[in-house]
Protein backbone atom coordinates (compact mmCIF):
# COMPACT_ATOMS: atom_id res chain seq x y z
CA UNK A 1 0.00 0.00 0.00
CA UNK A 2 1.17 3.52 -0.83
CA UNK A 3 0.96 5.25 2.57
CA UNK A 4 2.51 8.12 4.52
CA UNK A 5 2.64 7.88 8.34
CA UNK A 6 3.16 10.65 10.89
CA UNK A 7 3.63 9.87 14.59
CA UNK A 8 2.47 11.82 17.62
CA UNK A 9 6.00 12.29 18.91
CA UNK A 10 6.89 14.00 15.63
CA UNK A 11 3.98 16.38 16.12
CA UNK A 12 4.99 17.18 19.68
CA UNK A 13 8.48 17.97 18.45
CA UNK A 14 7.10 21.13 16.84
CA UNK A 15 5.77 22.49 20.15
CA UNK A 16 7.76 25.13 21.99
CA UNK A 17 8.54 24.82 25.69
CA UNK A 18 6.07 27.62 26.44
CA UNK A 19 3.39 25.65 24.56
CA UNK A 20 4.06 22.54 26.61
CA UNK A 21 3.90 24.57 29.82
CA UNK A 22 0.54 26.10 28.81
CA UNK A 23 -0.87 22.70 27.86
CA UNK A 24 0.27 21.23 31.18
CA UNK A 25 -1.37 24.06 33.15
CA UNK A 26 -4.60 23.59 31.18
CA UNK A 27 -4.58 19.85 31.86
CA UNK A 28 -4.20 20.54 35.58
CA UNK A 29 -7.18 22.91 35.64
CA UNK A 30 -9.29 20.46 33.64
CA UNK A 31 -8.66 17.75 36.21
CA UNK A 32 -10.43 20.05 38.66
CA UNK A 33 -13.21 20.46 36.10
CA UNK A 34 -13.61 16.68 35.91
CA UNK A 35 -14.00 16.57 39.68
CA UNK A 36 -16.82 19.11 39.31
CA UNK A 37 -18.46 16.91 36.70
CA UNK A 38 -18.32 13.91 39.03
CA UNK A 39 -19.81 15.90 41.90
CA UNK A 40 -22.61 17.35 39.76
CA UNK A 41 -23.45 13.88 38.47
CA UNK A 42 -23.98 12.47 41.97
CA UNK A 43 -25.17 15.22 44.29
CA UNK A 44 -28.85 15.52 45.16
CA UNK A 45 -28.51 18.70 47.17
CA UNK A 46 -29.68 21.84 45.40
CA UNK A 47 -27.43 24.08 47.49
CA UNK A 48 -24.36 21.91 46.84
CA UNK A 49 -25.16 21.82 43.13
CA UNK A 50 -25.36 25.61 43.01
CA UNK A 51 -21.99 25.99 44.73
CA UNK A 52 -20.35 23.45 42.44
CA UNK A 53 -21.81 25.08 39.33
CA UNK A 54 -20.33 28.40 40.46
CA UNK A 55 -16.96 26.67 40.88
CA UNK A 56 -17.28 25.14 37.41
CA UNK A 57 -18.05 28.51 35.84
CA UNK A 58 -15.01 30.01 37.58
CA UNK A 59 -12.74 27.26 36.23
CA UNK A 60 -14.08 27.69 32.69
CA UNK A 61 -13.52 31.43 32.90
CA UNK A 62 -9.95 30.79 34.03
CA UNK A 63 -9.29 28.43 31.12
CA UNK A 64 -10.90 30.87 28.69
CA UNK A 65 -8.69 33.72 29.86
CA UNK A 66 -5.61 31.50 29.49
CA UNK A 67 -6.53 30.48 25.94
CA UNK A 68 -7.26 34.08 24.99
CA UNK A 69 -3.84 35.19 26.25
CA UNK A 70 -2.11 32.38 24.31
CA UNK A 71 -3.93 33.32 21.10
CA UNK A 72 -3.19 37.00 21.62
CA UNK A 73 0.51 36.28 21.12
CA UNK A 74 -0.01 33.92 18.16
CA UNK A 75 -1.16 35.87 15.07
CA UNK A 76 -1.91 32.75 13.04
CA UNK A 77 -4.37 31.34 15.57
CA UNK A 78 -7.68 33.18 15.19
CA UNK A 79 -10.63 32.35 17.46
CA UNK A 80 -13.98 33.91 16.61
CA UNK A 81 -14.95 34.88 20.15
CA UNK A 82 -11.50 36.35 20.85
CA UNK A 83 -11.53 38.64 17.81
CA UNK A 84 -15.09 39.73 17.14
CA UNK A 85 -17.09 42.40 19.00
CA UNK A 86 -18.65 41.38 22.31
CA UNK A 87 -22.15 41.45 20.87
CA UNK A 88 -21.20 38.64 18.44
CA UNK A 89 -20.09 36.23 21.16
CA UNK A 90 -23.52 34.98 22.33
CA UNK A 91 -24.36 33.83 18.80
CA UNK A 92 -21.22 31.70 18.62
CA UNK A 93 -21.72 30.38 22.13
CA UNK A 94 -25.33 29.33 21.49
CA UNK A 95 -24.37 27.72 18.18
CA UNK A 96 -21.57 25.67 19.74
CA UNK A 97 -23.91 24.68 22.59
CA UNK A 98 -26.36 23.28 20.03
CA UNK A 99 -23.59 21.37 18.26
CA UNK A 100 -22.43 19.89 21.57
CA UNK A 101 -25.89 18.88 22.77
CA UNK A 102 -26.42 15.12 22.51
CA UNK A 103 -30.12 15.80 21.80
CA UNK A 104 -29.30 17.67 18.56
CA UNK A 105 -30.27 15.29 15.78
CA UNK A 106 -28.51 14.92 12.44
CA UNK A 107 -30.57 17.36 10.32
CA UNK A 108 -30.34 20.07 12.95
CA UNK A 109 -26.63 19.37 13.46
CA UNK A 110 -26.02 19.90 9.73
CA UNK A 111 -27.95 23.18 9.89
CA UNK A 112 -25.71 24.47 12.70
CA UNK A 113 -22.57 23.31 10.89
CA UNK A 114 -23.68 25.37 7.90
CA UNK A 115 -24.15 28.41 10.12
CA UNK A 116 -20.77 27.83 11.77
CA UNK A 117 -18.93 27.86 8.45
CA UNK A 118 -20.75 30.94 7.24
CA UNK A 119 -19.50 32.71 10.38
CA UNK A 120 -15.96 31.38 9.89
CA UNK A 121 -15.94 32.52 6.28
CA UNK A 122 -16.87 36.05 7.35
CA UNK A 123 -14.16 35.97 10.02
CA UNK A 124 -11.53 35.19 7.38
CA UNK A 125 -12.83 37.13 4.39
CA UNK A 126 -15.22 39.72 5.78
CA UNK A 127 -13.07 42.56 4.54
CA UNK A 128 -12.10 45.82 6.18
CA UNK A 129 -13.41 49.38 5.71
CA UNK A 130 -11.95 51.11 2.69
CA UNK A 131 -11.38 47.99 0.62
CA UNK A 132 -12.18 48.15 -3.09
CA UNK A 133 -15.78 47.35 -4.02
CA UNK A 134 -17.38 45.29 -6.76
CA UNK A 135 -20.89 45.66 -8.16
CA UNK A 136 -23.37 42.87 -8.77
CA UNK A 137 -26.17 43.53 -11.26
CA UNK A 138 -28.98 41.03 -10.71
CA UNK A 139 -31.99 40.36 -12.94
CA UNK A 140 -35.15 40.15 -10.79
CA UNK A 141 -38.52 38.47 -11.45
CA UNK A 142 -40.26 41.88 -11.77
CA UNK A 143 -41.07 42.70 -15.43
CA UNK A 144 -43.66 45.52 -15.18
CA UNK A 145 -43.38 48.08 -16.69
CA UNK A 146 -40.01 46.70 -17.92
CA UNK A 147 -37.54 44.02 -16.84
CA UNK A 148 -36.05 45.14 -13.51
CA UNK A 149 -32.47 44.82 -12.32
CA UNK A 150 -30.89 45.47 -8.92
CA UNK A 151 -27.41 46.81 -8.24
CA UNK A 152 -25.55 45.63 -5.12
CA UNK A 153 -22.18 46.83 -3.90
CA UNK A 154 -19.92 44.13 -2.37
CA UNK A 155 -16.37 44.07 -1.02
CA UNK A 156 -13.88 42.92 -3.64
CA UNK A 157 -12.18 39.82 -2.18
CA UNK A 158 -11.53 38.10 -5.51
CA UNK A 159 -7.75 38.16 -4.96
CA UNK A 160 -8.20 36.30 -1.67
CA UNK A 161 -10.62 33.62 -2.83
CA UNK A 162 -10.10 32.96 -6.55
CA UNK A 163 -6.82 31.09 -6.04
CA UNK A 164 -8.24 28.58 -3.56
CA UNK A 165 -8.44 24.79 -3.61
CA UNK A 166 -10.67 22.90 -1.18
CA UNK A 167 -8.72 20.06 0.45
CA UNK A 168 -10.86 17.35 2.08
CA UNK A 169 -9.11 15.07 4.58
CA UNK A 170 -11.84 13.13 6.37
CA UNK A 171 -15.43 12.16 5.61
CA UNK A 172 -16.68 14.57 8.28
CA UNK A 173 -14.91 17.35 6.40
CA UNK A 174 -16.74 16.79 3.10
CA UNK A 175 -19.85 18.88 3.80
CA UNK A 176 -17.96 21.72 5.57
CA UNK A 177 -15.66 21.87 2.53
CA UNK A 178 -18.67 22.13 0.23
CA UNK A 179 -20.10 24.91 2.41
CA UNK A 180 -16.82 26.89 2.25
CA UNK A 181 -16.62 26.40 -1.52
CA UNK A 182 -20.21 27.62 -1.90
CA UNK A 183 -19.41 30.73 0.15
CA UNK A 184 -16.41 31.39 -2.11
CA UNK A 185 -18.60 31.00 -5.19
CA UNK A 186 -21.18 33.43 -3.80
CA UNK A 187 -18.64 36.07 -2.77
CA UNK A 188 -16.63 35.85 -5.99
CA UNK A 189 -17.60 38.47 -8.56
CA UNK A 190 -16.90 35.83 -11.23
CA UNK A 191 -18.74 32.91 -9.63
CA UNK A 192 -15.46 31.08 -8.98
CA UNK A 193 -15.97 27.42 -8.02
CA UNK A 194 -12.95 26.07 -6.16
CA UNK A 195 -11.32 22.84 -7.33
CA UNK A 196 -11.27 19.96 -4.85
CA UNK A 197 -8.48 17.66 -3.63
CA UNK A 198 -9.59 14.59 -1.69
CA UNK A 199 -7.22 12.88 0.75
CA UNK A 200 -7.91 9.62 2.55
CA UNK A 201 -6.31 9.91 5.98
CA UNK A 202 -7.12 8.19 9.24
CA UNK A 203 -5.63 7.90 12.68
CA UNK A 204 -4.99 4.61 14.43
CA UNK A 205 -7.61 4.67 17.18
CA UNK A 206 -6.14 1.59 18.83
CA UNK A 207 -3.40 3.91 20.09
CA UNK A 208 -3.40 6.67 22.70
CA UNK A 209 -2.92 10.38 22.16
CA UNK A 210 0.78 10.22 23.06
CA UNK A 211 1.62 7.46 20.55
CA UNK A 212 -0.99 8.09 17.85
CA UNK A 213 -0.21 7.47 14.18
CA UNK A 214 -1.76 9.35 11.24
CA UNK A 215 -1.92 7.34 8.01
CA UNK A 216 -2.37 9.00 4.60
CA UNK A 217 -3.55 6.41 2.04
CA UNK A 218 -2.43 7.71 -1.34
CA UNK A 219 -4.04 4.85 -3.24
CA UNK A 220 -7.45 6.03 -2.06
CA UNK A 221 -6.84 9.76 -2.44
CA UNK A 222 -7.90 11.84 -5.43
CA UNK A 223 -6.04 15.00 -6.40
CA UNK A 224 -3.97 16.59 -9.14
CA UNK A 225 -0.60 17.45 -7.62
CA UNK A 226 0.23 20.13 -10.18
CA UNK A 227 -2.99 22.03 -9.50
CA UNK A 228 -2.01 22.50 -5.84
CA UNK A 229 1.24 24.37 -6.46
CA UNK A 230 1.05 28.09 -5.70
CA UNK A 231 -2.55 27.81 -4.51
CA UNK A 232 -4.30 28.88 -1.33
CA UNK A 233 -5.17 25.52 0.24
CA UNK A 234 -8.28 25.49 2.42
CA UNK A 235 -8.95 22.66 4.85
CA UNK A 236 -12.36 22.69 6.55
CA UNK A 237 -12.71 20.11 9.32
CA UNK A 238 -15.37 20.50 12.03
CA UNK A 239 -12.95 19.31 14.72
CA UNK A 240 -9.23 19.84 15.13
CA UNK A 241 -8.23 17.55 17.96
CA UNK A 242 -4.53 16.83 17.48
CA UNK A 243 -3.65 18.59 14.22
CA UNK A 244 -2.09 15.35 12.98
CA UNK A 245 -4.18 14.86 9.85
CA UNK A 246 -3.55 18.36 8.51
CA UNK A 247 0.17 18.29 9.25
CA UNK A 248 0.51 14.86 7.60
CA UNK A 249 -1.14 16.01 4.37
CA UNK A 250 0.64 19.37 4.11
CA UNK A 251 4.07 17.93 4.98
CA UNK A 252 3.56 15.27 2.30
CA UNK A 253 2.75 17.95 -0.31
CA UNK A 254 5.78 20.01 0.71
CA UNK A 255 8.00 16.92 0.42
CA UNK A 256 6.72 16.50 -3.15
CA UNK A 257 7.87 20.02 -4.00
CA UNK A 258 4.46 21.67 -3.81
CA UNK A 259 4.67 25.26 -2.54
CA UNK A 260 1.21 26.57 -1.62
CA UNK A 261 0.73 30.31 -1.44
CA UNK A 262 -1.03 29.78 1.90
CA UNK A 263 -2.69 27.11 4.04
CA UNK A 264 -5.87 27.90 5.94
CA UNK A 265 -7.59 25.58 8.42
CA UNK A 266 -11.23 26.17 9.43
CA UNK A 267 -12.74 24.41 12.47
CA UNK A 268 -15.97 24.68 14.41
CA UNK A 269 -14.02 23.54 17.48
CA UNK A 270 -10.25 23.21 17.93
CA UNK A 271 -8.35 21.84 20.89
CA UNK A 272 -5.63 24.12 22.19
CA UNK A 273 -2.93 21.48 21.71
CA UNK A 274 -3.97 20.65 18.15
CA UNK A 275 -4.16 24.31 17.15
CA UNK A 276 -0.69 25.03 18.55
CA UNK A 277 0.79 21.98 16.82
CA UNK A 278 -0.56 23.17 13.45
CA UNK A 279 0.77 26.74 13.60
CA UNK A 280 4.14 25.55 14.94
CA UNK A 281 4.54 22.78 12.34
CA UNK A 282 3.44 24.66 9.22
CA UNK A 283 4.75 27.95 7.92
CA UNK A 284 2.29 30.37 6.36
CA UNK A 285 -0.67 28.55 7.93
CA UNK A 286 -3.62 30.18 9.67
CA UNK A 287 -6.13 28.42 11.90
CA UNK A 288 -9.62 29.90 12.09
CA UNK A 289 -11.84 28.38 14.75
CA UNK A 290 -15.27 29.29 16.02
CA UNK A 291 -14.49 27.89 19.48
CA UNK A 292 -11.45 26.61 21.34
CA UNK A 293 -11.64 23.70 23.78
CA UNK A 294 -8.96 23.27 26.46
CA UNK A 295 -7.71 19.66 26.43
CA UNK A 296 -7.55 16.20 24.87
CA UNK A 297 -8.23 12.92 26.64
CA UNK A 298 -6.00 9.84 26.41
CA UNK A 299 -7.81 8.65 23.28
CA UNK A 300 -7.07 12.01 21.55
CA UNK A 301 -10.67 13.22 21.67
CA UNK A 302 -11.47 16.85 22.44
CA UNK A 303 -12.94 17.62 25.86
CA UNK A 304 -15.65 18.70 26.38
CA UNK A 305 -15.99 18.27 22.60
CA UNK A 306 -19.12 17.20 20.77
CA UNK A 307 -18.56 13.54 19.90
CA UNK A 308 -17.81 12.24 16.42
CA UNK A 309 -18.61 15.11 14.05
CA UNK A 310 -18.39 12.83 11.01
CA UNK A 311 -21.05 10.50 12.35
CA UNK A 312 -23.25 13.41 13.38
CA UNK A 313 -23.05 14.97 9.90
CA UNK A 314 -23.12 11.84 7.74
CA UNK A 315 -24.70 9.20 9.95
CA UNK A 316 -22.80 6.09 10.91
CA UNK A 317 -21.50 3.56 8.43
CA UNK A 318 -22.42 -0.05 8.78
CA UNK A 319 -19.35 -2.01 9.90
CA UNK A 320 -19.45 -4.21 6.79
CA UNK A 321 -20.29 -1.39 4.36
CA UNK A 322 -18.14 1.72 4.72
CA UNK A 323 -19.27 4.35 2.20
CA UNK A 324 -16.91 5.92 -0.30
CA UNK A 325 -16.95 9.62 -1.19
CA UNK A 326 -19.55 9.28 -3.96
CA UNK A 327 -21.88 7.28 -1.71
CA UNK A 328 -21.58 9.94 1.00
CA UNK A 329 -22.52 12.61 -1.52
CA UNK A 330 -25.52 10.56 -2.66
CA UNK A 331 -26.68 10.12 0.94
CA UNK A 332 -26.78 13.88 1.49
CA UNK A 333 -30.03 13.87 -0.49
CA UNK A 334 -31.65 16.11 -3.07
CA UNK A 335 -31.76 19.27 -0.93
CA UNK A 336 -27.98 19.32 -0.48
CA UNK A 337 -27.45 18.25 -4.10
CA UNK A 338 -29.47 21.19 -5.42
CA UNK A 339 -27.82 23.71 -3.12
CA UNK A 340 -24.23 22.59 -3.82
CA UNK A 341 -24.58 21.37 -7.41
CA UNK A 342 -21.44 23.15 -8.70
CA UNK A 343 -19.39 21.74 -5.81
CA UNK A 344 -20.72 18.23 -6.42
CA UNK A 345 -19.71 18.41 -10.07
CA UNK A 346 -16.16 19.35 -9.03
CA UNK A 347 -16.03 16.45 -6.55
CA UNK A 348 -17.36 13.95 -9.07
CA UNK A 349 -14.85 15.11 -11.69
CA UNK A 350 -12.04 14.82 -9.16
CA UNK A 351 -12.96 11.28 -8.13
CA UNK A 352 -13.99 9.91 -11.50
CA UNK A 353 -11.77 11.73 -13.94
CA UNK A 354 -8.72 13.39 -12.39
CA UNK A 355 -7.02 10.83 -10.21
CA UNK A 356 -3.23 11.14 -10.04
Amino acid sequence: MNKVVLKAEDLDGFLEESDKSSISKMDKIYREVLSCFNFLSTTRSGAERKREEANLISLYNEMGAMMQEICRTEPNLLVYSFLTPQESHPEASRLIAKLRDERTEREEFVYYIQRAYEMLFKLAYGGTPGEQKNYLIVKTPVTIPVQNYAVHKITNIDEKIENTVMCVMLRGALLPSMIMSKEIEEYSSHGYVSPFALFRIRRDDTRHENDMEYILDLDRSYFNMEKLDGKDLIFADPMNATGGSLVTVVKYLLDQGIQPRSVQFFNAIAALKGALRVVRALDNCRVYTLWMDPVLNEAAYIMPGLGDAGDRINGRDEACYPRNIIQLVADYGSNIARLYRAQLREIEDTVLGNRT
